[in-house]
């Protein structure tokens, strides 16, 4: 019978970390679009090998944030309209049709819960992207999460729990994200006093909002070169 010993502390694997940096810093605007961004000058600004920040550039590449530009560089990819689309489409999909079981069931406590977690997270100090990010994806998850349909959330964590939606999240000003997140509330009354139809239209339409202001961004967007 095999003896496994106990895991007393949990460890961050370094690829893990370095890829953590290197998104937000994407995130946050503190990497140069046109900037190449090389591993060695990475590894030495993380004091880390180079093993684990090619893991890392590596993840970023195959989630479409990066594109490889030769020995050993990358370049930040630029987003293209359509990819947007596809992604706000797939989210208005998933997150209308929770909105419409939410309404149909009707529970009160559901929906008090969900105004707690909404007002738990606008009362939140948020600075930067991934900071609004964070919060935007929790009070979204917090919908889809309480239909109790678990193929539901798992579709939603595809779509939010990736670098790229971070990565395209991050191009719409901080203004702008801070008057989306403070929507909540209302679209909330909705599905709580509205029909099932009323309530998917209003979670497709805050979504179709979120993609119109999008798009609007990447207008004035810089580009990699």
């Amino acid at each position: 019978m095999t003896t496994f010993k106990k895991i007393k502390t949990p460890r961050i694997r370094l690829a893990d970390e370095a890829y953590a940096q290197i998104l937000e810093a994407i995130a946050n605007g503190e990497i140069d679009p046109n900037r190449k961004i090389v591993q060695e000058k990475l590894a030495a600004e993380l004091d880390i090998s180079r093993t684990p920040v090619r893991e890392a550039l590596l993840r970023l590449e195959q989630e479409g944030i990066l594109e490889i530009a030769g020995r050993g560089g990358f370049y930040i990819r630029k987003v293209s309209h359509e990819e947007v689309r596809f992604i706000y489409e797939t989210r208005a999909a998933i997150e209308g049709y929770s909105a419409r079981l939410l309404s149909e069931a009707a529970n009160t406590r559901t929906f008090q819960q969900i105004d707690a977690i909404i007002s738990f997270e606008e009362g939140r100090d948020l600075e930067t992207a991934a900071e609004l990010y964070d919060a935007n994806r929790k009070i979204h998850r917090a919908f889809v999460e309480r239909t109790q349909n678990r193929y539901l959330l798992d579709m939603f964590d595809q779509m939010w729990n990736r670098g790229f939606s971070l990565h395209m999240f991050s191009l719409i000003p901080s203004a702008d994200l801070q008057l989306s997140l403070g929507e909540h509330h209302a679209l909330c009354d909705v599905l709580r006093n509205g029909t099932p139809a009323e309530s998917e239209a209003a979670m497709r339409a805050h979504i179709h909002t979120g993609l119109d202001l999008q798009l609007a961004c990447m207008k004035d967007a810089p580009s990699a070169s």
